[in-house]
């Protein structure tokens, strides 16, 4: 840090009639200068770059396509063409439930992202698994990060009706319920205007084909700047 000495009434050694009244005048004057300049200009040890983690399963990972079609790639075309300035972490593993999430908090958690998009459930409910397991690792995940600091984006995910309308109800029930919870911004359906439509998804029907991922993308980015707006911090 630069210091100015004024002792004494001097400055630069010389010594001047009333000398400490100009020279508190100059002190003041240069002070302010530097304070407007720190406003307009934060130090760059105070700015952080902006890493938003995407945790999430074979719907992030992409699954099935070429790396520049999957999500991530597609996510980080989306917000570069919205000027926003981001860093994308890449947490989504092929087949993972959110018990498979939350054991990866820690590891996803030490590379030090700002913001997160939770989008976990799917392989849940896939397999018929209790809601209520699926409900306690996701609040443990949310804990998790809300502990950090980190802004969360839920991602919602909803049941597939073979398993009958009692357990849709609860399972679908859980991602209002967390966000609430926990105060954070929930986007009801990760795979909103694409689930169910042949001409969106891969020959499985569960996947997203290119032109899915991109109706998942156009939907999700404006949730996403809005996450980015966010401070984070514990």
């Amino acid at each position: 840090m630069w210091f100015l000495n004024l002792r004494g009434g001097t400055i630069n050694g010389g010594s001047h009639p009333g000398g400490y009244g100009l020279g508190r005048r100059l002190f003041n004057l240069i002070g302010a200068t530097l304070l407007l300049a720190a406003t307009i200009h934060p130090a760059a040890s105070e700015s952080q770059p902006t890493r938003l983690l995407l945790l999430g399963d074979s719907l992030t990972a992409g699954y099935g396509l070429p790396p520049d079609e999957g999500f991530v790639a597609q996510l980080g075309r989306a917000l570069k063409s919205e000027g926003a300035d981001v860093i994308l972490l890449d947490a989504g593993v092929s087949g993972d439930t959110t018990a498979g999430g939350r054991a990866r908090i820690a590891w996803s958690l030490a590379d030090k992202p700002t913001h997160a998009l939770i989008a976990l459930g799917a392989n849940d409910a896939l397999r018929g698994l209790p809601p209520e397991a699926a409900q306690a690792n996701l609040q443990a995940s949310l804990e998790a990060f809300a502990e950090a600091g980190v802004p969360v984006l839920l991602a919602g995910m909803q049941a597939p009706r073979n398993w009958g309308q009692d357990y849709a109800d609860a399972f679908d029930g859980i991602y209002p319920a967390l966000a609430e919870a926990a105060g954070v911004k929930l986007y009801p359906f990760f795979l909103e205007g694409v689930a169910l439509n042949p001409a969106l998804n891969q020959a499985d029907g569960i996947h997203p084909n290119a032109a899915g991922v991109a109706v998942m993308v156009e939907n999700l980015t404006p949730w996403i700047l809005q996450l980015l707006a966010e401070e984070p911090g514990a």
